[in-house]
């Protein structure tokens, strides 16, 4: 299955997308059609996220027209469970990411990513930041941290870890004109072939456990006990896929943003504090992808604001709208990027279900900045920000090209 580069339409960059005016709840319906309730204040989104009231069961497929991610549509995920499965797989994971474990793989991080910059630069101008840089990072880092960069059984190559994403991740593209079967086909065969190499991973992982983090999982789950092998299959599939796209899209489109329309920030940068900072603010502003809304069930009736939201409604919660509350964030995204945000972000959702990787995306994000903007001050985009052509066909949107000079 190949990435969808759309070269057709101007789409407007992600930091420019409009989301929902901030509302009380109140009625909606989605683009499939489902009638819903629409969530968009800060500390609404922050209430009913956190909520045990509120589900994901039987939910894989509402909400949007086209096809649905697998990552997203499969039972067997961790975002598509509650209750005791859920509890009991996220403290599975949560045993694996230790305080300490995450310590210990900071340091080989940043060699990563200083790696990437100095190849960069070795190479001269002019580049394209994505094929040079906004890819490769997340890469080496997924494959370190997976124990999938030796030559052995594990290996794993860009081609095919790209090929499986694309699969795992697919959202809505567009089938195969000429032969959509053969395309159906394609996708399916990715899955089983991710799946299958996932399954040998995992065995050869209990039989010689090593340092990396997909030891870790197999070990953790073993330990607890009652961890079904397909949602560890899927867990371990999903990490490796959704880590390397979601660090990728953030950071391309936090660099178009910079090197687009505030360049003046951009040598600034080069402060690690302000790296941290401005980090922060950019996955808090700049959504991954054009979906706004993520969707649960209300298994009773729900207060929120002094609206109810009746038992059994489906509710779309919108954190990009949360994320721009100018109740709690007055400034936006155009102030001052040193700025600490006014309240924690939701761009990595909260509750139960806030994201398990995203200590993982904010130490690549800050490291790129920082050392990228230290070893190219004058580092400038050669396009302007309504050419970018975009990387389409999965969960998130991220530029296909960003080129730049120095």
């Amino acid at each position: 299955m190949d990435s969808v580069t759309d070269t057709r339409t101007a789409l407007p960059p992600l930091h420019r997308l409009p989301v929902s005016p901030v509302r009380p709840p109140h009625p909606t319906t989605l683009p499939d059609g489902t009638p819903a309730w629409l969530v968009t204040r800060y500390h609404d989104v922050r209430q009913v996220l956190g909520d045990p009231r509120v589900t994901r069961a039987d939910l894989h497929d509402v909400g949007t027209a086209g096809a649905t991610a697998d990552v997203a549509a499969n039972p067997a995920s961790l975002f598509n469970q509650d209750g005791p499965a859920h509890r009991r797989l996220r403290g599975t994971v949560q045993r694996a990411f230790t305080p300490r474990a995450i310590a210990g793989w900071q340091p080989w991080v940043a060699a990563a990513v200083q790696q990437s910059v100095d190849a960069l630069v070795a190479a001269g101008p002019p580049a394209d930041l994505a094929a040079a840089f906004t890819r490769p990072v997340p890469f080496a880092v997924t494959t370190r941290l997976m124990g999938l960069d030796g030559d052995g059984p594990d290996g794993l190559d860009e081609e095919r870890l790209h090929r499986w994403t694309l699969a795992l991740l697919a959202q809505g593209g567009e089938p195969d004109a000429e032969d959509p079967d053969a395309d159906a086909a394609a996708h399916t065969d990715a899955l089983a072939e991710y799946a299958a190499f996932t399954t040998e991973l995992i065995a050869r992982r209990r039989r010689e456990p090593g340092d990396d983090l997909v030891s870790r999982l197999v070990l953790a789950a073993d330990h607890d006990g009652g961890i079904p092998e397909e949602s560890l299959v899927h867990l371990v599939a999903g990490l490796t896929a959704s880590g390397n796209e979601s660090v990728a899209g953030a950071l391309g489109n936090a660099l178009v943003y910079l090197l687009g329309e505030r360049a003046d920030h951009w040598p600034r940068l080069a402060d690690p504090d302000t790296a941290e900072r401005t980090a922060e603010r950019l996955l808090h502003f700049i959504p991954l992808g054009d979906d706004e809304a993520t969707i649960r069930r209300a298994t009773e009736p729900i207060e929120l604001g002094g609206t109810v939201i009746p038992a059994d409604a489906v509710v779309a919660i919108s954190l990009g709208s949360a994320n721009r509350d100018p109740a709690v964030y007055p400034e936006g995204l155009d102030a001052d990027l040193d700025l600490p945000l006014a309240a924690p972000t939701l761009a990595f959702s909260a509750g139960p279900h806030y994201c398990i990787g995203a200590w993982r995306v904010r130490l690549e994000m800050r490291e790129s900045l920082q050392r990228l903007a230290a070893a190219l001050p004058g580092l400038r985009l050669t396009t302007p920000v309504a050419d970018v052509a975009w990387q389409l066909g999965t969960t998130t949107r991220s530029p296909a090209r960003i080129p730049v000079t120095w």
